[in-house]
């Protein structure tokens, strides 16, 4: 994309962008009739079989690890799907300029991949699908997608697992229910979104440090 079209951003893709934060985010998670407005429960679960699960229970080997495999097909088709329909509306265009001046010096991504980092919050299947896109797009180059992942998968689907699950609690109270540490929900969250960051920072210094390696060579040769 040009940058004559970069600015033409309007504000009908900048509702598209807000429609797909708050799609891709979690925020909207709910059995209420605003949850038809949630990437989450529009994708649903599977059903049960024999009383049992999808996959059954007792499995193991590469027949178990296809069945999972399956399970994320849907997830991965359905967030693709909606990131090229709200893409035609001007959701990536909006947050390329919107996010671009956050996120470059935040991470050295581009604004495009905000829509990723956001979906990715609540479910890495998601982030993982959403970032092959902006790769296949030529949106992220290699370098950008392998920071990229390392902020993804370090403290992966923060919302899901911490907040949606509960799971931060056992660690936060007694056995009595009673607070254990001085600290709260919102507090923990944040903290690990700060170290997500800062991981993909290290990656970053790591990948300049390699970088300047290979020049140095390349003068010496």
């Amino acid at each position: 994309m040009s940058a004559t079209d970069d600015q033409k951003v309007t504000i009908g893709n900048y509702i598209a962008l807000a429609f797909a934060v708050a799609f891709f985010s979690g925020l909207l998670q709910s059995n209420e009739w605003y949850g038809v407005f949630d990437f989450t429960t529009l994708n649903g679960t599977f059903g049960s079989i024999a009383g049992g699960m999808f996959r059954g229970t007792g499995g193991d080997g590469a027949r178990d690890g296809f069945l999972f495999a399956l399970t994320l097909v849907p997830t991965c088709m359905f967030a693709l799907g909606m990131i090229n329909v709200l893409e035609h509306f001007g959701a990536l265009k909006a947050a390329r300029k919107l996010l671009s001046p956050l996120l470059r010096p935040l991470m050295g991504l581009p604004g495009s991949s905000g829509l990723a980092l956001i979906g990715s919050l609540q479910n890495t299947d998601t982030g993982a699908g959403l970032t092959k896109n902006l790769m296949e797009d030529g949106e992220l180059t290699e370098k950008e997608s392998e920071i990229f992942t390392a902020f993804q998968f370090s403290g992966g689907a923060l919302i899901v697992n911490f907040f949606s699950s509960g799971a931060v609690l056992f660690t936060l109270t007694n056995a009595d229910g009673s607070m254990a540490v001085p600290t709260s929900i919102g507090l923990t969250v944040g903290v690990m979104f700060i170290f997500k960051i800062i991981g993909a920072n290290i990656l970053r210094l790591i990948l300049k440090a390699q970088d300047k390696k290979v020049n140095a060579q390349a003068k010496v040769a």
